[in-house]
């Protein structure tokens, strides 16, 4: 299994700046084939991303930050999966905290979503986390094998190698998150694939896991060399090539002394 490598660009970038992006990301990705890249633009670049990485040869995937479960409908504002796959992207994006907080995503409309993508034949990232007061009553665990189990529910095990899970605790991700500290990153990832594997024996072991919440050049190595820390999902860092760039000799270095 490769290393995932990937950023949801969220609420930034023109389509100017994300050609000349995925131009530099393309630059650098092209002599880590120990990764598997992703990128997650805002809708209004899509279409020229997908172009422009397919141009390019890019080892890149190009995934949306949301979808709706339907496939049409009269749902102002909202995008579905027939339209995403028009566009001919690799992945969607679900649940992501800030769609659960800011515009009452639930587990269960992510299970809706989650059953789309994969009808869709598209890769689901599937994105799960406590928030703080969770985490202070030590209710992680329980809190995240629900979204887990609430997510997956009605996913056949033949749809399976197409689930990712992003682990990305409430309290660690934005401009004033909190880095986690790796030995609590490694401890839930442990329980989610726990739960993956109550839910569909040894082949939940084959679901990518990834880490995001505050990864920078200072912690992302400490994150690296655990089993079930499959890949990183970050931020910022990612958000200019050069930074992303430099993520990757760091990802490399660790994974060659662990």
């Amino acid at each position: 299994m490769k290393f995932y490598l990937g950023t949801n660009w969220k609420m930034h970038k023109t389509v100017a700046e994300a050609l000349a992006y995925t131009e530099g990301l393309a630059h650098y990705a092209k002599d880590y084939p120990q990764f598997q890249f992703f990128i997650i633009p805002s809708y209004t670049a899509l279409w020229q991303v997908r172009q422009k990485v397919d141009a390019l040869g890019a080892p890149i995937w190009v995934g949306a930050q949301n979808t709706h479960w339907e496939d049409q409908g009269a749902f102002t504002g909202e995008i579905s999966p027939v339209q995403l796959k028009e566009i001919g992207l690799d992945l969607v994006e679900i649940g992501h905290s800030e769609r659960r907080q800011y515009y009452n995503e639930t587990d269960f409309t992510v299970n809706l979503k989650t059953l789309a993508a994969l009808k869709h034949g598209f890769k689901a990232l599937v994105c799960v986390g406590e928030n703080m007061d969770e985490k202070e009553h030590g209710a992680s665990k329980s809190k995240i094998a629900t979204q887990v189990q609430i997510a997956l529910n009605g996913v056949k095990a033949e749809d399976l190698p197409r689930v990712m899970i992003a682990y990305e605790p409430v309290w660690a991700i934005g401009e004033k998150g909190i880095p986690a500290e790796a030995p609590y990153v490694f401890e839930i990832h442990e329980s989610i694939r726990k739960t993956l594997c109550e839910l569909y024996g040894e082949q939940g072991r084959e679901v990518p896991i990834f880490f995001g919440g505050s990864v920078n050049l200072q912690n992302c190595q400490s994150y690296c060399g655990h089993p079930d820390v499959n890949g990183l999902f970050i931020g910022r860092t990612a958000w200019q090539p050069d930074s992303f760039h430099q993520v990757m000799d760091l990802v490399t270095d660790a994974w060659k002394n662990k």
